[in-house]
């Protein structure tokens, strides 16, 4: 894991624009990539469940190599991706409380509570979305969390579930919340269906309610209030954040990464490096995959995450399909990366 960061706390702005924890998306790789196009943005980890991260953490304390190994997957990350949230799901103060420690030895800059995601196996666990039917029980969490260390404790959730989605009930659980010590709300503006819906419909056929999330933070000024949700271009950030403290952008930041290039000049006031360009965050990675190879890693798990890094321009086909061979190959190494940006940067991308 990375060593501590700065006491001070390096989150304080940067949740301006933040990258949407992504399970299977925002691995510790694709964040390290991302770092190449944005390096003043908030990025999150995938969930981790608390309950997990209690058992590896025991096992790896009693010397199990394999348990050391498997919490390095989990909460591992590199340096450069500061400022870092690690979100947690669960509903048990005490397994959320060690959790919080855990985060903060490791170095992370914030940890945050998924109350948002409504899949079949997340609600199994009791946890994400289905516990806004109990905000009593997610302030005992929030309050044990903010007790167990320094780092700031925040929430990412919908603006309701299944029937209960009026903004009055919006209202009420931020407010429990806020009072338990939540200190900002990642608020995606579509209600959860818990039944009848699959993660990916949930993402998309709830009506986007935007107009709730500023609703909310006109009334609670005082709170810090971030919309995620609807997101799909800069022009659109830059928006909300005329309403909103953050905004968060997820399958969009995956799915077309250099769209974001501008951020840090056009939503941070920060030019003091040029937009990122294809060609840069390929060899912006070299370092990194030096690093990681040297350790026993494979590339393509690097590799994997810059399908789209080039895209709507003549040859990317054939250059996605160049790297995806010559990266799969398990003795494939950074001069795969150093190749590719070669590649790009003779044809000026």
């Amino acid at each position: 894991m990375a060593e501590a960061h700065s006491p001070l706390n390096p989150v304080v702005g940067a949740y301006r624009f933040s990258v949407a924890p992504m399970m299977d998306y925002t691995d510790r790789h694709f964040r390290v990539l991302m770092r190449q196009i944005t390096r003043r943005s908030l990025l999150y980890t995938e969930m981790v469940v608390a309950q997990a991260l209690h058992h590896v953490q025991g096992a790896a304390r009693g010397g199990d190599a394999r348990a050391q190994a498997r919490l390095e997957r989990l909460i591992g990350f590199d340096a450069c991706e500061h400022p870092i949230a690690l979100q947690v799901g669960g509903d048990d103060p005490a397994l959320l409380a060690e959790a919080t420690r855990i985060a903060a030895d490791g170095g992370y800059d914030e940890i945050n509570l998924n109350l948002g995601c409504p899949s079949e196996k997340v609600q199994k666990g009791r946890f994400g979305a289905c516990l806004m039917a109990e905000p009593e029980q997610v302030a005992r969490c929030i309050a044990a969390m903010a007790a167990a260390s320094s780092l700031p404790v925040t929430v990412k959730h919908r603006i309701g579930i299944d029937a209960r989605d009026s903004y009055a009930e919006l209202l009420a659980f931020v407010d429990t919340l806020a009072g338990a010590g939540a200190q900002r709300f990642s608020i995606h503006a579509r209600k959860a269906w818990l039944e009848g819906l699959d993660p990916k419909q949930n993402r998309t056929i709830p009506p986007l309610r935007h107009d709730l999330v500023h609703r909310l933070k006109q009334e609670r000024p005082q709170l810090t209030i971030e919309l995620n949700g609807g997101l799909l271009e800069l022009e659109a950030c830059r928006a909300a954040l005329e309403h909103v403290d953050g905004v968060m952008v997820g399958r969009a930041a995956y799915d077309h990464p250099l769209r974001w290039a501008p951020v840090d000049r056009e939503l941070f006031g920060d030019a003091s490096q040029p937009p990122a360009s294809a060609s840069s965050v390929v060899r912006g990675l070299i370092p990194y995959a030096e690093r990681w190879c040297s350790q026993g890693g494979r590339l393509w798990a690097i590799a994997r995450h810059l399908v789209q890094v080039v895209e709507g321009v003549s040859g990317a086909r054939h250059w996605r399909r160049d790297l995806g061979q010559a990266a799969g190959d398990r003795r494939a190494g950074p001069e795969v990366l150093a190749a590719a940006a070669r590649q790009l940067e003779q044809r000026g991308l």
